[in-house]
């Protein structure tokens, strides 16, 4: 708990928002692989075609980014010109798209495929190939083919909003989304965001990079952004005249509401509840921090999960399926990572650690998957990011450079954004744990606490 509260008078302090350019082709660090080689054919290649309205061009630079952030793809930068596009249809049948509204092969998707030249694509080592092509009115298609097939996976449309309408990258987003599952019938991270805390203010800003925006109150420092499970809305704490308030706001409206029971305290770390009824929090008095829960949806029902005695509980994160808590104790001297029943009984050891060789353990948070939680733990007198497998118990140390702390997962349960001081200064960072990739997400110093959204729904608004 210091630590977080120490934390709001030591932040630095710099420009807050980076409008995104008119074409969205502003230079981000695409990042570096640590420790990994890759192999050829270790992942699909992937070519987004060049486009033919200049209206597309944001498009084509926010989806290609999108699909090489996502780490499932080699993409491949064709030549100069786009005159490899436009050749003769290739031989053999084009197998049938797969199925649902607006995935047909009719229209431009299926001129678009019948003048790839397939044969030319493969030599070039793409297994995937992306067309983005205009429609009448303001409709959008992207054209998934399959290239070893020979034909279209997928035909997407979508409505894109005006190229400065707030809506317009998380429509582009989420078509990047759609890309993915056509293509390898997996989720992807691209309409997602990371909320974080800077200056004392909550900032939300999206998984590649840009638009960030202010979305807590400028009047009151602010800490400890969390999401609910269904990405329409979000939780933080508010300093009120020495007591910490919690507040839940709505993603679409921006409209925002205290939560019951909470500011005659000092209450933090709000987690939502996977049904999305309950708060999970820390309530710090004289006495110690403890757990309580608070039904928000009735504004009722306040209880207590834990009882300290003078040492601390705090951190609650849920399990996926809402039945276990883990959360930070100092019972045994030093804070380290426990896990206990959803209704504050079964109290236990979660992460085993080892005397004199590591110090203490914070910041937890569970995956989406259920099979790991995240957390930072002191080793030699910094810190680093550790992963905690719950079946097993074992635990494995991810980070090794410079100071590393705040972990918060992706929905896929394989990014990780986090705070590191590895540049020189603190700033985010998000890291692949299955291939060590690593880039940074925002090139500011004194970002902290981040937490990384479920992806959002299609009603989601760009501006809070």
């Amino acid at each position: 708990m210091r630590r977080l509260l120490l934390g709001l008078v030591v932040l630095s302090f710099g420009p807050t928002v980076r409008p995104s350019d008119a074409q969205d082709t502003s230079a981000i660090d695409r990042g570096v692989r640590i420790g990994i080689i890759y192999r050829p054919g270790v992942r699909p290649g992937m070519v987004v075609l060049p486009v033919h309205a200049a209206a597309l061009d944001s498009v084509r630079a926010i989806l290609s980014r999108d699909l090489d952030y996502s780490d499932r793809f080699e993409l491949i930068t064709l030549p100069g010109g786009d005159s490899i596009r436009v050749t003769g249809a290739a031989p053999g049948p084009r197998p049938p798209a797969a199925g649902g509204a607006g995935r047909g092969t009719g229209g431009a998707g299926a001129a678009a495929a019948s003048t790839l030249n397939y044969p030319l694509y493969q030599a070039l080592g793409a297994d995937f190939a992306v067309a983005v092509t205009p429609a009448p009115g303001d409709t959008t298609i992207v054209t998934v083919h399959d290239v070893a097939a020979g034909g279209v996976r997928r035909e997407v449309r979508a409505r894109l909003p005006a190229l400065k309408d707030p809506g317009f990258r998380l429509v582009v987003h989420q078509l990047a989304d759609r890309v993915l599952e056509a293509a390898l019938g997996v989720g992807g991270t691209a309409a997602t965001r990371v909320l974080f805390v800077m200056e004392g203010k909550v900032y939300t800003i999206d998984q590649d990079g840009a638009d960030q925006q202010l979305v807590s109150s400028s009047d009151h420092q602010a800490m400890s952004p969390a999401w609910a499970r269904d990405g329409r809305r979000f939780s933080y704490m508010e300093f009120w005249q020495g007591h910490g308030r919690l507040f839940i706001q709505e993603v679409g409206s921006g409209k925002r509401a205290p939560v019951a029971t909470t500011g005659q305290a000092l209450d933090f770390t709000p987690a939502f509840s996977p049904d999305g009824k309950t708060l999970a929090f820390s309530r710090a008095t004289e006495e110690g921090t403890d757990l309580y829960t608070v039904n928000f949806k009735e504004g009722c029902c306040l209880q207590r999960l834990t009882v300290g005695r003078f040492y601390d509980n705090l951190s609650p994160t849920y399990s996926p399926d809402g039945l276990r808590i883990a959360f930070v104790s100092t019972r045994a001297g030093l804070p380290q990572i426990y896990v206990m029943a959803a209704d504050g009984t079964d109290q236990q050891l979660f992460a085993p650690f080892d005397y004199g060789a590591t110090g203490s353990s914070n910041a937890p948070e569970w995956s989406p998957d259920g099979q790991t939680v995240a957390f930072h733990r002191d080793v030699g007198g910094t810190l680093q990011v550790f992963v905690l497998d719950v079946r097993t118990r074992a635990v494995r140390q991810l980070t090794s450079v410079g100071r590393n702390e705040d972990p918060t997962w992706a929905p896929d349960s394989r990014h990780m954004a986090f705070v590191s001081d590895r540049s020189g200064y603190r700033q985010l960072w998000i890291i692949d744990v299955e291939t060590g990739r690593i880039r940074p997400l925002l090139q500011k110093s004194g970002a902290r606490l981040p937490a990384w959204s479920p992806r959002l729904p299609e009603t989601a608004s760009s501006t809070p």
